[in-house]
C-alpha cells in the first residue's frame, strides 16, 4: 500500500513538493487560499472528480482540496504531512500533525525561534513521530559529492568553509510576507541563511562561537537584507558566510578547505547557474593544483531525493539526517546574530 501525503501550503514550494513525491501519493492539500489548493489538486489528479456536497475534491479517486489544514492533518489516509507555509505557522501545524500521529516534513527554518521549535521537538518525542526539515540543499548532487569526498578524507584535516548565497529580490519584495518580521521571524538570514549555516555545520560540525551582524542596506523593510557571519567550532575551524538579497545576479558558492585540497561548489541550476564541483588537490611540490571538475547540468532533483530518503527513514525507523536538531542549531545561530 502506498504512503498517503497531505501538503499544507500550496504555493511554489508546496507545488515542488507535490512533484517530488515519487512512490508516495498526494491525497489531500490545504491552503488559506482555496484556489491554490484547488489548482494543486487539479494538476495532481487528472480524474476531475468532485464532491457535490462539499465542493472539494474527493480522495478516492481524486485529491481533496480545502482551506482548513486541520481536516487534512486528521485524515486516516494521511501518513505524512508536508508543511510548506509561511514561517509563523510552520511549527504549530507540524506540532498538530505529530500529535495526530503523522510523520512530518517541514520546510526550513521550521519555526521563527528556538522556543517555538522546542515545543515541536517535545511533541515529536512524546508521540514518537519522525520530523524531517527541508534542508534540500544537502541533496544537490555537487554538495552530496563534496560531502562524500570530505567523509572519505580526500581533503585531509578540514580548516575552514567560505560560503556566499544570494538573490536580487523582485519588484515589491519589501511588501511580501518575508519582509514582515511577525510572519517571517527575520529577513535574509532566517530565509536563505539557514541553508548556508546548515551546510557549514554539515561539513564542520557544531559551532560554539558565533560572531557577525545582519543589516538592511537597500530594501525598505524592517528585516535584514544582508548578513555576515563568522562561526567557529570548538576545534577552531571557521565558517565565513554571507547571505544577501541584494545579489543582483543570483549566486551560490561554497568552498571547503582542507590541508590537502579544496572543494568549490558553484551554482544550484536555473538562475543560479549550472551546478558544478571543482576539486583542487595540492601537489607535493605545491604550485598549480591537480584539478578535477564535475558538472551537473540536469534538472534539480534534490526535492525528490530528499523525500525518498524520508520514506526510507520512516520504513527503517531511522532518525532523519536533517532533523529538528539540525534546524535548532541553525536557528540558534540566527538568534545569536539577531541579538
Amino acid at each position: 500500500m502506498s504512503v498517503g501525503v497531505a501538503i499544507v501550503g500550496c504555493g511554489s514550494i508546496g507545488q515542488k513538493r507535490a512533484r517530488a513525491l515519487g512512490r508516495a501519493r498526494l491525497v489531500a492539500c490545504a491552503d488559506v487560499r482555496p484556489d491554490r489548493a484547488e489548482a494543486l489538486a487539479r494538476v495532481t489528479d487528472s480524474s476531475g472528480v468532485r464532491s457535490p456536497e462539499s465542493g472539494v475534491r474527493c480522495s478516492s479517486p481524486g485529491v481533496v482540496a480545502t482551506a482548513d489544514w486541520r481536516t487534512v492533518v486528521d485524515r486516516a489516509d494521511v501518513d505524512i504531512v508536508i508543511v510548506a507555509t509561511t514561517n509563523d505557522v510552520l511549527a504549530g501545524i507540524s506540532r498538530a500533525a505529530v500529535e495526530a500521529g503523522k510523520h512530518v516534513l517541514v520546510e526550513k527554518p521550521a519555526a521563527r525561534s528556538v522556543a517555538e521549535l522546542d515545543e515541536l521537538i517535545a511533541a515529536a518525542d512524546r508521540h514518537g513521530r519522525l520530523v524531517r526539515v527541508g534542508f534540500n540543499h544537502r541533496y544537490h548532487p555537487a554538495l552530496r559529492k563534496a560531502h562524500e569526498l570530505v567523509a572519505a578524507g580526500a581533503l585531509g584535516t578540514l580548516m575552514f568553509v567560505r560560503g556566499r548565497y544570494g538573490h536580487g529580490g523582485r519588484v515589491g519584495y519589501e511588501r511580501e510576507w518575508r519582509a514582515d518580521p511577525a510572519i517571517s521571524g527575520g529577513g535574509e538570514l532566517i530565509d536563505q541563511g539557514v541553508h548556508l549555516i546548515d551546510l557549514a555545520r554539515w561539513f564542520l560540525g557544531d559551532f560554539d562561537r558565533v560572531d557577525g551582524f545582519a543589516h538592511t542596506y537597500f530594501w525598505k523593510m524592517p528585516v535584514d537584507d544582508n548578513a555576515f557571519l563568522l562561526l567557529r567550532t570548538p576545534a577552531g575551524q571557521a565558517a565565513s558566510l554571507h547571505v544577501s538579497c541584494t545579489e543582483w545576479k543570483n549566486l551560490f558558492s561554497l568552498e571547503i578547505y582542507g590541508h590537502d585540497a579544496k572543494l568549490h561548489v558553484e551554482g544550484l541550476g536555473g538562475s543560479y547557474g549550472v551546478e558544478r564541483l571543482a576539486c583542487y588537490r595540492m601537489l607535493p611540490e605545491m604550485g598549480p593544483p591537480e584539478t578535477t571538475i564535475w558538472e551537473y547540468p540536469g534538472a534539480d532533483r534534490s526535492w525528490e531525493v530528499e523525500f525518498q530518503e524520508f520514506l526510507d527513514d520512516i520504513r527503517l525507523h531511522r532518525q532523519p539526517a536533517a532533523d529538528l536538531q539540525a534546524a535548532r542549531a541553525a536557528l540558534a545561530v540566527v538568534e545569536r546574530i539577531y541579538s
